[in-house]
């Protein structure tokens, strides 16, 4: 007989969440899961100063992103749940990486870093402008800073690369 913990049972969701294409019905929960974060990226903590950031994450902004074709959405759903979402612009540049709370540290943003790159095989590297927050997770899938952290529009970032080896 085998006991389960809690944390296998939250590893479990994250596993069973289906990855998709993102479609325009999506782009409202894109965009409040996108705000749940605005804390870790804003300079002030109240947001202000970061108002053209935050219009280019509305749910109109991300309804005109996902139909653009520059840019690949890929939604990772627990039923009816927006549990998280990878955005790549250009084929080669991490757009957007937000995981849920109650969906982080269970390999969620693994799996959709690697939908990611199965869609793009043919691309060598990528790019990504990183919260400071997120820099271990970028880390982990072998990015590096390419600069020092940047302060601009009210938010700030640290701009990282990927360089893939040819196989």
């Amino acid at each position: 007989m085998t006991t389960r913990t809690v944390a296998d049972a939250e590893t479990s969701v994250a596993i069973a969440c289906k990855l998709r294409l993102a479609h325009a019905g999506d782009a409202a929960a894109i965009s409040a899961l996108i705000r749940q974060f605005t804390r870790e990226f804003t300079i002030s903590p109240n947001g202000s100063g970061a108002e053209q950031f935050l219009a280019s994450v509305s749910a109109d902004a991300e309804t005109g992103y996902i139909s653009d074709p520059r840019y690949h959405y890929i939604t990772a759903c627990a039923g009816e749940l927006l549990a998280g979402f990878i955005a790549v612009r250009d084929r080669s540049h991490v757009f957007h990486l937000f995981v849920a709370p109650q969906f982080q540290h269970q390999g969620l943003a693994t799996r959709l870093w690697h939908a990611a790159l199965a869609a793009a095989p043919e691309i060598r590297a990528f790019t990504v402008n990183s919260s400071p927050a997120a820099l271990p997770v970028y880390q982990r899938f072998g990015f590096a800073p390419i600069g020092s952290r940047v302060e601009m529009h009210g938010i700030c970032f640290v701009p990282m690369r990927l360089s893939l080896s040819e196989n």
